[in-house]
């Protein structure tokens, strides 16, 4: 398996998608901020990388006229 260099602020933000996902919550920037300890502007670049490398993957809100804004969702390394 090829393995991907993550930045400290890149696993931070990583771990805590994934610890949102397994508490059936919705990964929203602000709670994958709040759970990674980061501000929220800091999780940005973090998200936007992360997605280049295949890790996580955004979803728009499935409801229309109800956009709580882009959940990100890890995605299973194979």
């Amino acid at each position: 398996m090829q393995q991907v260099r993550l930045s400290e602020a890149e696993v931070r933000v990583y771990e805590a998608v994934t610890v949102l996902e397994t508490r059936g919550q919705v990964p929203y920037p602000d709670l994958i901020a709040e759970e990674a300890g980061l501000a929220q502007q800091d999780v940005h670049a973090p998200l936007r990388l992360l997605t280049e490398k295949g890790l996580l993957h955004r979803e728009d809100s499935p409801l229309a006229g109800l956009d709580f804004g882009p959940r990100w969702c890890a995605r299973q390394p194979a």
